[in-house]
Parts: structure tokens; sequence; C-alpha cells
């Protein structure tokens, strides 16, 4: 399993990544987020280091660092001696700092993760079924969440700070393509799945796009290194992505922009058709089907399909073939520095994916564009619950790098 995990990196930060801090003390929430972020990102600093990243001073430093560990949300760590002077303190997150839950509401599956401050799974939960109905997808975040709990201590119980729910927006309209009755995929339309988890919390709940929560799964655990402008896609049973512009999910103003899925793009036919309609997973369980083959394992066994047979080889063409095109097409908008490509399916297949991209954008005229290099995601096919568990943390800690549309 690919969980997620802190980033690291060099202590020099370019002034234009990371928003300058303030003095005032008005604002020491926000540089406390700004702290917390620095630390997150390159796993331990020295409060000289931060003092020199934001521009704060030494003592604004010092007082919120002291108060971050005091609240045990940072950890000393061993002494940097060096040749000169007293020596250096670094501080990291801790990891029984704060722990979130992340949502998954797929198609084909339902996911309950657990995580702490570091994004370190602690524990997670997997159900599947034909199509999501309300009733049994609260059923199973009320089970799951009552046997999380119970495996924490009273004092790491405490400090859960919030759910996040990644799930399709408008659910309701898939109900032909999911194969799902359509009585009980318009139950969607009229319940507050939000609310309905909220009143059994006492913590705050979000939600967000599950594609969109994906690309902010890989933004905040993943290794995205210096991109800080990439066009995200995740292929699960439908496909879908973001978008991150200046190291921050955009959402835009109804939390839908990136709905990479809708993209038009030539079908195996030559005629337009929707990216979601290609590049979707469901397109190779369909194949599988019309030749007789039982294709359940596609959704209960992500990290190895076994032997699939040529319709992957067939999927693999014409879903590489569709992505090259959105790439290049989202390129003509914004100069992005990379497409990220992820989903739910096994790491081989997902190589044999990228590096089909690869090929066939080289035959498409991207004269007048500046392409972005093409590369897998690093958080891998739980990306979706684990973007929902990213909702809390980056509302409640972090300095702005997702959007949410929607919260408690």
């Amino acid at each position: 399993m690919e969980t997620a995990i802190a980033r690291h990196g060099s202590p020099e930060v370019n002034d234009s990544l990371i928003h300058r801090g303030t003095n005032q003390s008005g604002m020491r929430d926000h540089n406390e987020r700004l702290v917390l972020s620095l630390v997150r990102q390159h796993g331990s600093l020295a409060k000289s280091d931060i003092a020199r990243m934001t521009g704060l001073s030494a003592q604004t430093v010092s007082v919120i660092m002291r108060e971050l560990e005091e609240e045990s949300l940072l950890l000393r760590q061993a002494p940097l001696r060096g040749k000169i002077g007293q020596p250096s303190i670094p501080m990291a997150l801790n990891p029984e700092g704060a722990f979130f839950i992340g949502l998954k509401i797929g198609r084909r599956s339902a996911e309950l993760v657990l995580i702490d401050f570091l994004g370190h799974v602690r524990s997670m939960l997997q159900h599947s079924y034909r199509y999501p109905a309300p009733r049994e997808t609260v059923d199973f975040v009320s089970n799951g969440m009552r046997q999380m709990r119970g495996e924490l201590t009273p004092a790491q119980d405490k400090r859960i700070a919030g759910l996040g729910i990644a799930m399709p927006f408008e659910l309701w309209n898939w109900a032909d393509t999911a194969g799902a009755p359509r009585d009980v995929m318009d139950e969607w339309r009229h319940r507050d799945i939000r609310a309905d988890i909220q009143a059994q919390c006492d913590f705050p709940v979000y939600l967000q796009n599950d594609a969109t929560s994906a690309c902010g799964a890989e933004l905040v655990f993943g290794q995205a290194g210096a991109a800080r402008d990439f066009v995200y896609f995740y292929i699960g049973a439908f496909a879908g992505g973001g978008i991150v512009l200046n190291g921050r999910l955009f959402g835009g103003p109804t939390g839908n922009a990136g709905a990479l899925g809708s993209m038009p793009v030539p079908g195996p036919d030559g005629k337009p058709a929707q990216l979601i309609d290609v590049a979707s997973i469901a397109m190779l369980e369909k194949a599988l089907n019309a030749r007789g083959v039982e294709a359940s394992h596609l959704w209960t066994s992500p990290e190895d399909w076994g032997e699939i047979g040529p319709e992957l080889d067939d999927w693999i063409a014409s879903a590489s073939q569709a992505l090259a095109y959105a790439i290049v097409a989202a390129s003509s908008v914004i100069d992005f520095e990379a497409a990220v490509i992820d989903g739910w399916m096994p790491k081989a297949v997902r190589r044999r994916l990228v590096d089909a991209i690869v090929a066939a954008i080289a035959t498409i005229d991207g004269e007048g564009l500046k392409l972005p290099a093409v590369r897998e995601g690093t958080v891998g096919i739980h990306a979706r619950a684990l973007g929902g568990a990213s909702l809390p943390l980056s509302e409640r800690f972090l300095i702005s790098s997702t959007t949410i549309s929607r919260s408690a």
C-alpha cells in the first residue's frame, strides 16, 4: 500500500513560493500556519531557518514555536552542533499532534481512513458495492468511525481535528453509467451527506469533489518536487482531475474547476467524446464483461489485477491517447510544469499508462506550447480517501493549500 509521506527538502526556499510572515500580533494564526506548513514541507527546521525563510523576527518565531510545542504539535529533535555558538534545535511535526479522518465515496467502493499529523495511515477500511446508496454509506461511516476511534486512546481521540468527504458532485447523474437503480441514485439529490455525517461527529466535517481531493492529496502528502503548477488526472471508475496553481489547489467558485473528465477528446471512432467516456476504468470493465470475463477484481484488488489480456492493452492505448490530447489542450490554457497521472490501478499499469501517454504526446502537434513533463502520482490508489483527510488538515493547520467548497 502506498501511504502518504511528509515532504522533505532543503531549508532554502524562494520568497515567491511561501507567503512572507508578519510580526503583527493580530496575524498570529497565519504565522502559526506558516510555521507548520514549512516544517511539514521540510521535515524539520530550526528557528533560525524559519526566521530566514519568512522574514519574521527571531523573537516572533521563538514564541510561535514554543506555543506549538506546548500544544504538542511540534517535537524537539536532536541538537545540531556547529563550530560557533549554541547548537540549533530543529523542530518537527508531532505525529500524535492531530488526527484526521478521510472518506471516499466512489462509484464502486467507499473507503474510510484515519491518518496522523504526518499523513501516515493509522487505520483504513474499505466497502465495495455495485453502486453507492446514501443510507448504506452513512452506516459504513458510523460503524467504521466507531471501530477506528475505539482503537485510539482517549487522548488521541480528543485530537481528531476533522473529517473530510471526497465524493463526485451530482452523483445522481451517473445512474445509467454506474448501472444503478435511478431511484437509489436519486436519493443523493435530496440527501445532505455532509450534514448526515456531521450529526454523528463532535468535530467539523468538510466536503470536496473526489478527483479534486485526490489532487489535494498529491499536493499535501505527495512528492511533487519543485512543481508549483500542475494538472492532475485520477483514473478511477471514472476519470477526473484537479489543478494546482502556485502551490495551491484551485477549485474555482463552485469547487468544480479542473473537471477534466468532461474535457472533449477524440473518441475511438475519431469523433469528439468526453475523457470520462474513454479513459475511465469502467471502460475496461465494460470490455472485459463483453468477453464474458467477471471484472470485480478491478475494484477489489487495485494492487494486482493479474493477467487481463488484450483488453488491457487496448484500454491503455485508447486511454493514453485521450489523456495525451487532454494534457496538450490544458497546456494551451496554462503552461503547467507537470501533468501527474494517478489512479485506482496497480503501479505497473500506471507506469505503462504514463509511458504510453508520453509516446502519444510526441505524435500531437504542440507547436507554440510548452508541454509539461508527464509523471506518475506518488500517493497512489488511496489518493481520494487521503485527499478527504487532507481537507481538515489544510483548513485548520496549513497555509491555504486547498480550496474547500463546502464546510461545516
